[in-house]
């Protein structure tokens, strides 16, 4: 198997199903372009017995024609076979060509699952059929199934209330590249970028492997950025509406949450949200909050008293704020476009709260950063709305410390100034008055590279952590 650059878990998870003493049936899903086929069809180069790919905006018997047309490409004996009138049949065929191989795990991977699933089809029916009366029965079989359209894959595959109810064994949610695994995709590909311009890069698309894949070898990061969303044919240019309306039904109102988030920094409250995007306070909107959630683009910060009215939700996929910030409604293009955007105060804004989402989708090399791998924390935020004070992340350690965080991204080790450290003194005063704790507050600067020490860091700040300790 050739390898891959990054999803070492995952690639573990996949290849220990070989050994497993039963059948297994996997549910990968993700967004849009995130490499889920990719991953499948490298974990599983040599044992794939049968894999087939479901059409997009195609009818039931084009679908079945498509099914049984890969069917015939990996067994003759189907050629002289009528093609299967429903999905009964149709798996039927499946199964005697299975029981015909004689591999030790038989691997069965269909792709874009929920395409199969058109109106009146049956589709999912038969499958249940095919895997409780079958598959399920047996200890060879490794299904392996995934879907961009991750409302789908959720709620009518991992939460099916009938047949399929709990015969999900296994389920993966594919998220963007972390940037150790980011920058390893590099190095196989021979680019040499230092980590400065691979954090500018992933601020601006995440860790979207076939975004990514436009890096090219000698280009800088303000190449890339100005290449792949402002040249008349980047791909990033129009990638937006694409990517919600091939995740989700009804995708506009997935956007409007979306786009009301990107408007407040500091995220938002439920019924700020709702507010703000003019969705309705009803089970609809709870499952679009979840499927956004589940599908990685927006994130959900418990506060640290646990009042659930305080939570806060914060956009967390980079495209989609970069996009918002800086794309959408650009009347700049071509080459030095993103150079002209640089150092303004939007592009500071946006800069700042970009590099920390990174370290809130990083809290596991936060957490190596401090030395505390190995402690228990919950990470949290934390308002008082009447004092006007927030913190938007906090480690509440089970060493008896919370690490207050304070993340600033700078093009320079980052120096703490006379205004500064009293604004930090009064977070710190306010928070310890407020939640009346006895743990100590350890505050953390999070920079780019480093603090300018000063007499107004020394004494208040106990921890340092760089960009390098993202990686």
């Amino acid at each position: 198997m050739n390898s891959i650059a990054g999803r070492w878990k995952e690639q573990e998870r996949l290849r220990g199903l070989l050994v497993s003493e039963k059948s297994e049936f996997v549910a990968i899903y993700g967004r849009r372009r995130i490499g889920k086929t990719f991953l499948i069809r490298k974990s599983y180069e040599k044992e794939l017995v049968f894999q087939t790919t479901g059409l997009a905006n195609a009818t039931m018997d084009q679908q079945l024609v498509n099914f049984f047309n890969d069917l015939k490409t990996v067994h003759t004996k189907f050629e002289k076979t009528k093609t299967p009138k429903n999905w009964f049949e149709a798996f039927e065929l499946l199964k005697a060509y299975l029981t015909e191989r004689k591999n030790k795990k038989k691997v069965i991977f269909i792709d874009e699952l929920p395409w199969y699933d058109t109106a009146k089809s049956n589709f999912l029916s038969s499958l249940e059929h095919f895997w409780n009366s079958w598959a399920s029965t047996r200890t060879d079989i490794v299904l392996v199934v995934c879907g961009s359209a991750a409302s789908w894959i959720i709620n009518k595959l991992i939460n099916n209330k009938g047949g399929l109810h709990n015969r999900v064994t296994q389920r993966i949610r594919l998220l963007p590249f972390t940037l150790e695994e980011t920058e390893a995709y590099f190095k196989q590909r021979k680019i040499q970028l230092d980590r400065y311009q691979i954090i500018q890069i992933y601020m601006a698309f995440g860790g979207i492997p076939f975004y990514l894949d436009e890096v090219k070898p000698g280009m800088s990061a303000f190449q890339v950025i100005d290449k792949v969303c402002f040249s008349q044919d980047g791909i990033l240019v129009d990638e937006y509406q694409k990517l919600y309306h091939s995740l989700f039904n009804s995708a506009e109102r997935h956007i409007a949450v979306i786009e009301a988030l990107a408007s407040k920094k500091k995220g938002l409250t439920r019924d700020e949200l709702l507010t703000k995007s003019g969705l309705g306070n009803g089970g609809t909107t709870t499952a679009i909050l979840e499927e956004l959630e589940e599908s990685g683009f927006i994130s959900k910060y418990y506060p640290f008293e646990k009042k659930q009215k305080n939570s806060l939700y914060r956009l967390s996929d980079q495209y989609s704020l970069f996009y918002l910030k800086f794309i959408k409604n650009s009347k700049s293009t071509g080459e030095g476009t993103w150079m002209t955007r640089i150092d303004n105060p939007t592009w500071r804004a946006w800069s700042g709260y970009a590099y920390e989402n990174i370290w809130m989708d990083h809290i596991d090399y936060l957490k190596k950063g401090l030395g505390i791998n190995g402690v228990y924390t919950e990470s949290s935020s934390w308002i008082d709305s009447e004092k006007k004070v927030q913190i938007d992340l906090l480690l509440d350690r089970r060493d008896q410390v919370i690490s207050i965080c304070e993340v600033k991204f700078s093009i320079h080790p980052f120096q703490i100034t006379k205004q500064y450290k009293t604004e930090l003194q009064n977070k710190l005063s306010v928070f310890k008055q407020a939640v009346k704790t006895r743990k100590s507050l350890f505050l953390t600067m999070i920079t780019t590279f480093g603090l300018d020490e000063n007499i107004h860091s020394t004494g208040l700040v106990q921890n340092v952590l760089t960009l390098d300790d993202l990686f």
